[in-house]
């Protein structure tokens, strides 16, 4: 019996002694690694709306699906393919009641169809002036543009392999500033990568602009991809 009140005792006292006394732990080198790659874009992509409103479900959808049928013949006749244009979304909604200055309610139509579509287009140089040319149609606002790579999975793979270079670079100032050496990888973790610059939104661009021969988008030099890794080393001695 007393002998199984003391190995009792020795197994609570164990459980009661901190993790870092039972195991003790590897002295360790941590830092976060980046890197960066530029690259020219190949194409822009395009996000425009179409929008129509009626007094009844109906005609808004039917007033809606004839002005995309004509946003997409214009874009077609200025050499964007078929297949480089997609729905982005599509909506139909009771129209929000709106107040004139004196707080009267605005009479409009009851219901609103909203058709939004990304186009890609390929002659980045001729973006603004295929902007203005969507724009002049009746019912149309320019939402956004962003700029893309086609092989952007290999820019975003080398900027993966800078960042982590860079991680080696500075574990090993740390290592030799510290008189130690590096011993096997413990961890590599919070790797992502994020693309720039962002999409471009301009509360003019946004407006309609039948007006416009064309809208003064200017092309970035460069896209950006800017990686960064946390890698940690155990310190061998």
């Amino acid at each position: 019996m007393r002998l199984a009140v003391l190995a009792a005792i020795a197994l609570l006292a164990a459980a009661a002694l901190p993790a870092a006394a039972q195991m003790p732990s590897t002295p360790s080198i941590g830092v976060v690694g980046t890197g960066e790659v530029e690259r020219v874009p190949d194409f822009a992509r395009i996000f425009i709306s179409v929008t129509n409103q009626a007094d009844s479900i109906g005609e808004a959808v039917a007033a809606n699906n004839a002005a995309t049928e004509r946003a997409l013949e214009r874009l077609a006749e200025s050499g964007v393919a078929r297949e480089d244009i997609l729905t982005s979304n599509f909506q139909v909604f009771e129209t929000p009641e709106r107040r004139n200055n004196d707080g009267t309610v605005r009479p409009q139509p009851a219901y609103t169809a909203s058709h939004q579509l990304r186009v890609v287009s390929r002659d980045i140089d001729k973006v603004g002036e295929l902007a203005g040319e969507v724009l002049a149609l009746e019912g149309m606002t320019f939402q956004s543009i962003a700029w893309g790579l086609d092989r952007s999975e290999e820019a975003q793979d080398e900027a993966r392999r800078l960042a982590v270079a860079d991680a080696r670079r500075q574990a090993g100032v740390l290592a030799e500033a510290a008189r130690v050496e590096l011993g096997q990888i413990r961890q590599i973790a919070d790797a992502h990568v994020s693309i720039g610059p962002r999409p471009e939104m301009d509360n003019a661009m946004m407006m309609r602009a039948a007006s416009a021969a064309a809208v003064p988008i200017v092309p970035p030099a460069f896209v950006r991809y800017t990686a960064s890794v946390r890698l940690e080393w155990e310190i061998a001695r």
